[in-house]
């Protein structure tokens, strides 16, 4: 393992070697331009809206249920951890973390599938290009420009996955961009890399807290997957008077706690295992290799058994698939009316649809509208909404 204050390797992106903000301004005094991204990010309204919006559990199901906030939170402790030790900028990756999730509809994923069905007919719907829209678009914060002017660093990790379709026109809008790595099939940062598996990492470490918190999965089946279960019988073998059933909290919150460990320091040594054999001498020559950031082999095969336990057992529980489906009869029906009475939207959201009045692509322009204004919403809003413009009273 690399020692732990290492400093910053010549493969990890410099802030004063940075590609720069789509609309110049001059540096900082006191911040890189990475702590720079991160504060704008902290202080914009899509960021605080993330406590409001779903992970699993809808908003009004219980307060301690992870939300996009807490997700999000989490997602940048481990990735700053693991950046660390590996000679990676940890402003970096704190940003990314904490933007990668800004684009997110209201009620998780199925509020992201509903939308994208609704948008199907008008270039679909990417949560992840929704968050760089958000960053580089909607937030209004500033006089000069729309949206956070991030450096392109930042952008580029938020960007994690994209179309493309989308690529090409992100490459029309801005040559050489974020989007061009998808037209050549090349790497982002190891920052970027990282950041995605840490979020693969704390999502299955919440949504097993969550779960059994919930109700809809127990300890006991837990005991199926190897990656949990390992952890369990060592924590036992430790602290047997954890066998109590009224210490069942503690047994779940060592176990969890034993896992992360143990995949976050896999990552570490699997990752510099890779660092050492392709031993990039710069952030360029990451680009153009191979992922690099990476899991063991045993240890990917244990999370992706992980992965699978948690569709079947608690994405796809009859619980969690009902209030899924009334949240994207919920998305779908918003969309609908605010398509049909753009009035009923904020008044932002309404001049732009007046704004392209009359144009030959008026109907996907409005439709853009109405899927970044439902995008933006907290699930209790869109509840709200729905009740509002529908008479109905879903979630």
């Amino acid at each position: 393992m690399l020692h732990l204050n290492m400093p910053l390797a010549a493969y990890a992106c410099d802030p004063a070697q940075s590609r720069g903000r789509r609309f110049a301004q001059a540096p900082a005094p006191t911040r890189s331009e990475y702590q720079r991204d991160r504060d704008r990010i902290v202080h914009c309204t899509a960021f605080r809206r993330l406590v409001y919006k779903t992970q699993v559990f809808l908003n009004h199901e219980g307060d301690l249920f992870r939300t996009r906030l807490t997700h999000s939170l989490e997602v940048a402790q481990l990735g700053r951890s693991m950046a660390r030790s590996l000679g990676l900028n940890e402003d970096l990756v704190e940003a990314i973390a904490l933007a990668h999730d800004l684009g997110h509809t209201p009620f998780g994923h199925a509020g992201q599938d509903a939308l994208n069905d609704c948008m199907s007919a008008f270039g679909g719907f990417e949560h992840n290009l929704q968050s760089l829209r958000v960053v580089d678009q909607l937030e209004e914060r500033y006089p000069q420009f729309d949206g956070l002017n991030l450096s392109f660093e930042t952008r580029e990790g938020i960007l994690k996955h994209c179309s493309r379709s989308n690529a090409e026109q992100l490459e029309q809008r801005e040559p050489g961009g974020v989007g061009r790595r998808f037209l050549e099939r090349t790497q982002p940062s190891l920052e970027a890399q990282l950041c995605n598996l840490a979020d693969e990492i704390a999502y299955n470490a919440h949504d097993i807290d969550d779960g059994v918190r919930s109700g809809l999965i127990t300890l006991a089946q837990l005991q199926e997957v190897a990656l949990f279960d390992d952890f369990r019988r060592q924590a036992l073998a430790e602290y047997p008077h954890l066998q109590d059933k009224t210490q069942g909290r503690r047994l779940l919150y060592e176990t969890i706690r034993r896992m992360l460990s143990a995949q976050v320091y896999d990552v570490i040594d699997a990752t510099a295992g890779a660092l050492r054999a392709a031993a990039p001498a710069s952030v360029q020559a990451v680009r153009q290799l191979a992922p690099l950031l990476q899991f063991g082999p045993d240890m990917r095969v244990q999370s992706q058994a992980l992965k699978t336990f948690l569709l079947h057992r608690l994405y796809r529980h009859p619980r969690v698939l009902h209030t899924t489906g009334q949240a994207r009869q919920v998305v779908a029906e918003l969309f609908a009316a605010y398509l049909a009475r753009p009035q009923e939207m904020k008044p932002r959201f309404l001049a732009r649809c007046e704004a392209a009045r009359g144009a030959p692509d008026a109907m996907s322009v409005s439709a853009r509208v109405v899927a970044d204004y439902i995008a933006g919403m907290t699930d209790r809003f869109a509840g709200r909404e729905h009740e509002r413009l529908t008479g109905m009273k879903l979630l």
